[in-house]
């Protein structure tokens, strides 16, 4: 089989996870957002992937939305910081998803 030559891009996602056990989540928490970096041919691979590894660590992820690529972001006019970019890049190195960032959801008493 032919290996495909489409370029891997980085793709940031935003995933909004709901509960289950042994999520790592804090014990009061109703679920989370998690800012990632997943490399990917496309938007739609990349979101597999992220589900799947998320599920493999034990999340539930419930919904994903996706903010495209460093080039449609940038094209886009968003402001991304050199940390942002070295976690993008190193997605992309290690073709991997990286978890930026893990915003713990609690409900409002």
């Amino acid at each position: 089989m032919a290996k495909s030559t489409k370029p891997t891009y980085v793709y940031t996602l935003l995933v909004e996870a709901g509960r289950k056990d042994g999520d790592g989540l804090p014990k009061d928490a109703t679920g989370a957002a998690l800012m990632c970096y997943a490399a990917g041919k496309d938007e739609s691979e990349a979101v597999n992937e992220t589900v799947a590894i998320l599920k493999q660590a034990g999340i539930s992820a419930l919904e994903v939305s996706g903010y495209g690529s460093l080039e449609e972001r940038e094209d886009e006019g968003h402001d991304i910081s050199d940390e942002e970019k070295a976690l993008m890049q190193r997605a992309l190195e290690e073709n991997a998803v990286i978890v930026a960032q893990m915003t713990p959801f609690y409900d409002k008493v």
